[in-house]
């Protein structure tokens, strides 16, 4: 008669993953990320995909489609990257396939899902013919809907990261029913639903959006580029570089920095407010830092108001993140004086660089204000008088922000190794799910 074999040796097999833990393979699904048409496109997702590379004990790869801004000489242009420090898959597809605007949108979405598809297919061989263990999806909907199709068909779990201001009461309205069918469905079908604020997830779950393991972790903030340094010289050659004085810039200096949406941005309150705090203050300069849609448009309505000719407003255009890093170095405060924000990173850049920030109570900015005034200073969406107020009180000293405590609270939650391990603890879950 056989004998069993000893306990140790029955049970090695339930003793090897306790020893050598296979990281997983992840698949990012951004609805935005940097490309060859705009390089600071979904900048905010990069920045997750790298944190959770370097913390989140997870091997990634990112699969990008996007139609393109531009000719192409077929219907599908690629650029498929293995040699960068993640598998980086990005596919462009015509704006117009026939011409006719009938046909060319469900066309536009079945050219999107074959790029998806093909992509997933260059991953898998590219992992020797094995699957992702989990896939994350960055912004809804159309990636969403293809994480549930490998759900079902491959048994292969996903999970949302969503931090769009469409959710949010100003953009909700314009959410048709049967994207609001698909949503709650993939949505709810999910293994995990992360957002970037608590007050995200409770607008989404006042749609019916709701998710059964509802998770918040910020946004990644630079530390190292956005950090508590000197003001810059003035006739620098390499102003990212070289620090001198300390403190901000003796004259006064705003500095706004959005996408150029107005509707939602509201840089044309700014402008009113900024032209009335001239006359108090002569030197007072506004810098502009940003582009989009409503940048011609913002131009002539600071022309209208003098603050071009006056030298007032400054628009620099599109600066890469060294240069805004420089240009909050310079700056007494930041101002914001948005409608809708679901995080906004640069109001959490401009605290790590010890800026205070005069902002509005839009979206989830109250929830990252606390305790009140602690920060910097909040005043209600579309209120001209309060925003004068609070920006009268920053400039005249009225109000002092302790830049140290400032970046600390940054440092506390929006590093790449605090979000990455974040995302780790995530992705262990839901695998331990399974």
């Amino acid at each position: 008669m056989e004998l069993p074999p000893p306990y140790f040796v029955r049970n090695f097999s339930l003793l090897i993953p306790c020893f050598f833990v296979k990281s997983p393979r992840v698949l990012m699904l951004p609805k935005w990320y940097p490309n060859r048409y705009d390089d600071q496109d979904g900048d905010f997702v990069g920045r997750h995909v790298a944190a959770i590379a370097a913390f989140g004990g997870a091997e990634v790869a990112v699969l990008f489609a996007a139609v393109a801004r531009g000719p192409l000489p077929g219907l599908i242009s690629a650029e498929e990257d293995f040699s960068g420090p993640w598998p980086t898959l990005r596919y462009y597809y015509r704006a117009a396939p026939t011409g006719w605007a009938v046909l060319d949108k469900p066309i536009k979405l079945l050219l999107y899902f074959w790029c998806l598809l093909r992509g997933y297919r260059r991953l898998r061989q590219h992992w020797g013919g094995q699957r992702p263990d989990i896939v994350h999806v960055h912004i809804l909907l159309r990636t969403g809907l293809f994480a549930w199709g490998l759900q079902l068909l491959r048994g292969i779990p996903f999970v949302i990261t969503e931090q769009w201001t469409l959710y949010l009461p100003l953009r909700s309205g314009g959410i048709s029913w049967l994207r609001r069918v698909l949503t709650r469905a993939v949505v709810r079908r999910s293994a995990a639903l992360h957002t970037v604020s608590e007050m995200l997830r409770d607008a989404m779950a006042a749609l019916g959006f709701v998710n059964a393991n509802p998770v918040v972790i910020a946004n990644v903030i630079d530390v190292n580029l956005f950090r508590l340094r000197q003001t810059l010289a003035p006739d620098c050659p390499n102003p990212a570089a070289a620090e001198v004085a300390p403190g901000p810039s003796a004259a006064p200096v705003l500095l706004h920095v959005s996408a150029f949406h107005d509707q939602v941005k509201n840089l044309s309150g700014v402008l009113r407010v900024v032209s009335r705090l001239r006359e108090k203050w002569p030197a007072l300069q506004l810098r502009i830092v940003g582009y989009g849609p409503d940048e011609q448009y913002l131009h002539e309505y600071a022309a209208s108001l003098g603050l071009l000719a006056n030298g007032t407003a400054t628009f620099l255009g599109k600066c890469p993140h060294p240069e805004v890093a420089a240009e909050m170095a310079q700056a007494t405060a930041l101002v914001s004086f948005s409608r809708a924000e679901t995080f906004s990173c640069v109001l959490l850049e401009a605290r790590a660089c010890g800026r205070p920030v005069v902002a509005t109570r839009a979206g989830a900015l109250a929830e990252l204000f606390q305790p009140e005034n602690a920060f910097g200073l909040l005043v209600a969406p579309d209120d001209e008088p309060a925003l004068e107020q609070a920006l009268t009180a920053v400039l005249a000293g009225a109000v002092q922000f302790d830049p140290a405590r400032l970046r600390a609270d940054v440092t506390a939650r929006c590093t790449p190794e605090a979000v990455g391990k974040a995302f780790g603890k995530v992705y262990r879950q839901v695998l331990a799910n399974c």
